[in-house]
């Protein structure tokens, strides 16, 4: 009998020690220093697909993958999502207990499958909608990231030659200051300021940067700039047009493997990093709950093209609404690279006109004084 207790103790103590491991091995994964990267997730999908096709089973493709990877985090996830389903759970059940590296769109569309017994077929379309996702935010940052270095590059020289060229030519402007041009005038003054004054430039400098960084991460900021996004002449038609694409895409994929709607809704908002945007889907997903349907919503916000109303309007009226979304999802996803596309060629001359113009300010600031001299002189 006092052994039967001494063992059935023993038995709760190292129960306990085990759950008391396992929180502190998600809270050092909530603390950990390196995090689990989507590229990393989607090779991980894209492998365990390639294992459970093969006839692998879950459990074993799982402790296959854990010890390939390189990442401590990710390991410990792996290994954690193990001990849940040796524990009883789903798989998608498993994957809940990590929302910072499987999103919602995941972990739905992974319980689906597990319902209908189509894992695989789930999990390689989720890594072609990774794939998708990347090259689309590729294009988005290859478009906006030349203008963005041009113009980094000109305040760079233009604060170079106040700094260093124009202070070599004020003593020998005194003497003709009344006759300088206007520009001439206001480049000596700004170079005075730059150099006599560059601590303070550089101290308010960085207090605009933090006051905006502050600002953009409150709520009020996020909205304006989430705002500013989708409204801004032709900019916002690029960003619609990407969050149509990605949240018709994730229903799509989700309706055809059994989500229903209103989750299949839930996961869009997890993929949109939009505000204003999240809150059109959950305007739509209140319009479902009511049963007022998916296209009234469409219907109801002014910045979806008329184009993704209609169709989303005859999917609904036909029944077949994960098929044309797919279509228009991929629709809007080429007109976005042939926007992108054409803002890049747009932008780079544009940009180039501007530094044209900057650089002829400044040449011209410095040429026609030293001629006005040089007739005086002679």
């Amino acid at each position: 009998m006092a052994l039967d207790l001494r063992l059935t103790a023993d038995k709760k103590t190292a129960a306990r020690g085990r759950i008391a491991q396992r929180f502190a091995d998600r809270s050092a994964l909530r603390m950990g220093s390196r995090r689990v990267t989507a590229r990393e997730r989607d090779s991980f999908t894209e492998q365990l697909a390639l294992l459970l096709e093969t006839g692998t089973a879950l459990h074993g493709a799982l402790s296959i993958l854990q010890h390939q990877v390189d990442n401590p985090t990710w390991r410990t996830v792996l290994g954690q999502v193990q001990e849940d389903i040796v524990a009883g759970q789903s798989f998608s059940q498993a994957l809940t207990q990590h929302p910072n590296v499987f999103s919602v769109t995941y972990v739905k569309l992974v319980a689906a499958s597990e319902g209908g017994g189509f894992l695989p077929e789930v999990l390689n379309e989720l890594v072609a909608m990774g794939e998708k996702r990347d090259e689309l935010q590729r294009k988005v940052v290859s478009a906006f990231s030349y203008p963005a270095f041009l113009a980094v590059f000109s305040l760079t020289v233009v604060v170079f030659v106040l700094a260093v060229v124009f202070p070599k030519f004020a003593e020998m402007f005194g003497a003709i200051r009344s006759e300088l041009p206007a520009t001439t005038v206001a480049l000596m003054a700004a170079s005075d300021v730059v150099r006599h004054h560059w601590i303070l430039l550089l101290v308010l400098c960085a207090g605009i940067c933090g006051g905006l960084g502050y600002w953009w991460g409150t709520a009020v900021g996020r909205i304006t700039m989430d705002r500013l996004k989708l409204a801004a002449p032709w900019v916002g038609a690029i960003f619609v047009r990407l969050y149509l694409s990605q949240s018709l895409r994730v229903l799509s994929l989700s309706l055809s493997h059994g989500v229903p709607m209103v989750d299949a809704l839930i996961a869009c908002r997890d993929v949109v990093r939009n505000t204003v945007f999240q809150r059109f889907l959950q305007e739509v997903e209140r319009g479902v709950r009511e049963g007022r349907g998916l296209s009234v919503g469409f219907q109801e916000a002014g910045f979806i093209p008329s184009l993704a109303r209609q169709m989303v309007s005859t999917g609904e009226e036909t029944g077949n609404l994960p098929k044309i979304m797919e279509r228009v999802a991929a629709y809007y996803e080429s007109e976005l690279k042939r926007r992108l596309e054409t803002f890049a060629r747009l932008a780079e001359p544009a940009m180039l006109l501007v530094m044209g113009v900057v650089v002829g300010v400044v040449v011209s600031s410095l040429i026609l004084p030293i001629l006005k001299l040089s007739r005086a002189v002679s």
